[in-house]
């Protein structure tokens, strides 16, 4: 009888050791400051990847990452275009509050490396908070948040400035322009308006010849000089700029150096990769934060040879594949020097998906599910809702769904509060920890209210009631579509925030809980709360505006212009150009 006794004690002190071992264990990893790896793409739409019900593309490693983490389905960016994103998603405040939102349609994103405008010195960014809590820190990819203030080499708004050890990548981001072959994507309209108006500036003073060799009237040489001279100047006023956009924008830096000018785009996508693989490998003892900025899935769509023709979705979906292989190098880095249980992984992207980027006939944009609207779209949900993936093992329940109303500037608090930091007390902080709710010690979303701008316009605000699962949204302007009858707004390529736009009195309503398409708009007829409603949002408003101070306007005209005596040049301005890799590839440390 004492065997039977013997057994079932040792089987309870083993089961006991298990239990308060694994779950000491979890308290260690949860309480210890695990290593934080973001990966955040470009314009990639949440209806792009297979967990959120893709089946065109293949996407396994993301898919992977929201098997084993938390997958949230109601996740919003500040802002449905990248700068006044990102700019959010690194101080967690509404760009408004920084400076970093436009009251200009034309630039509504930092337009050039040139200009003086950026995230302001005085923000305090994710990675500052957690590199004075010993992280190494270090961002690969885009940054897209400004380079310098008075002078070509001050650097004032460069990563290094706002809390990053280590910086490689684009100091602005991919676009078409950097591509020869490809459509210039800056400005385009507006180009074409100038090339038009130095046309006809130039046949001034060639039609004044004609009647001076005609000898029907004299015209002095001076006069038709002087136009000539008007028609050139004009044209070296914007063509110094225009003209070389893939020059003064495309460059490729490591820290404060430039080393390739123009950047060669097929190689980039690589070294970005070597790049974040090498910075786990050399932090890989201490805690890191590694913010991977991809510049896909933005245009011009750079993509390896051997992912061409892979997917159902043509190039783009060729360009969300290769996406895909580099986050799962990613994580192969991560279990093969043993980090995955200890790391935090985040995987989102800066904006929806863009509809109105296209090469004849064939879509080049990202898909945004059920969600109407697209990039740029001030507060339709195709704009602002994005894919939110959080993966930590042994601390977050895999395959999870929140449902909940969250927003990229939660990753602010959150990560201040698992990194061990202190948030700033002298600032409005409008993200909320995420931790409570991805752990379960939380139901309910922190947010009551969210306000979604476009530009400096607040265009719409979301209300989720605390003490049920609905969700009501109101739009107060909407950019107007066309042509006629389109989803987007392929006339002008990209959507107005204000001027070309419908302005609503009484706001549209929204119920997004039970239409998340915002398909039917509700009125006092058809909802008896809508009154209700609209005047507790409205409330809401106007508390959140007496949040607001007024600030240095980063999208001024001023700030947003070409500078020559800001460009960043490698070599002899004008004459800048250089590839270094090459000769740094085998020092790299």
């Amino acid at each position: 009888m004492k065997q039977p006794i013997c057994n079932w004690t040792c089987c309870l002190s083993v089961c006991l050791c298990c239990w308060f071992g694994g779950l000491s264990a979890a308290v260690a990893t949860r309480n210890s400051r695990p290593n934080i790896v973001l990966l955040m793409a470009d314009d990639l739409g949440v209806g792009d990847l297979c967990c959120y019900g893709n089946n065109t593309v293949s996407t396994p490693n993301i898919d992977r990452l929201a098997n084993e983490g938390v997958r949230l389905t109601q996740h919003l960016s500040a802002a449905s275009i990248c700068t006044p994103s990102r700019a959010a998603f690194l101080t967690g405040r509404y760009p408004i509050r920084s400076g970093m939102a436009s009251r200009f349609n034309l630039n509504r994103e930092l337009t050039w490396l040139g200009g003086s405008g950026g995230l302001p010195t005085n923000e305090t960014t994710f990675a500052k908070l957690l590199q004075h809590r010993g992280y190494r820190t270090g961002l690969i990819g885009k940054w897209h948040q400004g380079l310098s203030c008075a002078s070509r080499d001050d650097h004032c708004y460069h990563p290094l400035n706002h809390g990053f050890d280590y910086f490689y990548g684009l100091p602005f981001g991919l676009i078409s322009d950097c591509q020869t072959s490809k459509t210039p994507e800056l400005h385009r309209w507006l180009r074409i308006k100038l090339w038009i108006s130095t046309v006809v500036l130039s046949l001034v003073p060639l039609l004044l010849l004609i009647p001076k060799f005609a000898r029907w009237f004299a015209v002095p040489w001076k006069v038709i000089v002087t136009f000539a001279l008007l028609a050139f100047l004009f044209f070296i006023s914007w063509y110094s700029s225009y003209g070389f956009t893939r020059r003064w924008n495309c460059i490729l830096m490591r820290n404060h150096e430039i080393i390739q000018q123009p950047m060669q785009e097929e190689r980039v996508a690589s070294l970005l990769l070597k790049e974040a693989l090498a910075f786990i490998d050399r932090y890989k003892r201490s805690p890191f934060l590694l913010f991977v900025s991809f510049l896909h899935v933005h245009t011009p769509l750079i993509t390896k040879e051997k992912f061409g023709g892979h997917s159902k979705y043509g190039l783009y979906g060729d360009n969300v594949e290769e996406m895909d292989w580099m986050v799962g190098k990613i994580l192969e880095t991560l279990d093969q020097e043993r980090l995955a249980n200890h790391t935090l992984v985040y995987f989102t992207s800066d904006n929806g998906g863009r509809l109105e980027v296209q090469e004849g006939k064939v879509k080049l944009g990202g898909f945004n599910g059920i969600y109407k609207g697209g990039k740029g779209m001030g507060g339709w949900e195709g704009g602002i809702r994005v894919p939110g993936i959080f993966r930590w093992p042994t601390v977050l329940e895999a395959g999870k769904v929140i449902d909940e109303p969250t927003s990229l500037m939660d990753i602010y608090p959150t990560l201040s509060y698992v990194g061990g930091g202190t948030l700033p007390q002298d600032r409005v902080i409008d993200g909320r920890n995420l931790m409570p709710l991805l752990e379960g010690r939380a139901s309910h979303s922190e947010h009551e209210f969210l306000f979604h701008y476009c530009g400096v316009y607040l265009h719409t605000a979301r209300w989720h009631q605390k003490d049920c699962a609905t969700v009501w949204k109101v739009h107060y302007v909407t950019p107007k579509f066309s042509p006629d009858g389109a989803d987007a707004c392929y006339g002008s390529g990209i959507c107005s925030c204000s001027g070309d736009v419908t302005y609503h009195d009484p706001p549209l309503l929204f119920d997004i809980s039970r239409d998340p398409s915002e398909a039917r708009p509700l009125n006092p007829d058809n909802e008896a709360l809508f009154d209700s409603v609209v005047k507790k949002i409205e409330a809401a408003i106007k508390e959140h505006r007496r949040t607001l101070t007024p600030v240095p306007q980063q999208f001024s005209v001023f700030n947003t212009i070409w500078k020559p005596w800001l460009q960043p040049c490698c070599g002899t301005f004008p004459f800048c150009g250089c590839d270094k890799e090459d000769d740094i590839l085998s020092t790299a440390w």
